[in-house]
């Protein structure tokens, strides 16, 4: 029973920690929409597009793996909601960076419903996230 006790006692830092990574994953899906120049959530609730889909939950995939890499790493919250903003930057810069260099059309291609230009957002997305982790193991 001791060891249960002791095991539960980590509940509270993870209830706080997990909190603050929803409301970021929050903070993230509005800042990415407000990049991005169509609306995911239409695309993919009302049009049913696989491209927007796979692009967006790319996106999502990414950001939650340099989230995880701040909570890894970080010494307190605040430590953590620091390092956390600086993933989601990173990751909207990751977009702009796709946009506006590598993939000029890519709003394009996705409202086209082309999985390809899906699939190569969500790569960058999650490529940027695991690098993004892996700079924050300082």
């Amino acid at each position: 029973m001791d060891a249960v006790l002791e095991s539960l006692s980590g509940l509270s830092n993870f209830a706080l920690y997990f909190g603050i990574s929803i409301v970021l994953l929050f903070v993230f899906k509005i800042a990415y929409a407000l990049v991005t120049p169509h609306d995911e959530w239409k695309l993919v609730k009302d049009d049913r597009n696989t491209a927007a889909a796979v692009g967006f939950g790319g996106a999502i995939v990414g950001f939650c793996i340099a989230l995880a890499g701040a909570v890894s790493n970080s010494e307190s919250l605040i430590d953590f909601a620091i390092w956390g903003l600086v993933a989601l930057i990173a990751q909207v810069l990751a977009f702009l960076l796709l946009r506006y260099s590598f993939m000029p059309k890519i709003a394009e291609r996705i409202d086209n419903q082309e999985v390809s230009a899906g699939i190569m957002l969500a790569s960058m997305s999650i490529g940027v996230g695991l690098l993004n982790a892996a700079c924050m193991s300082y």
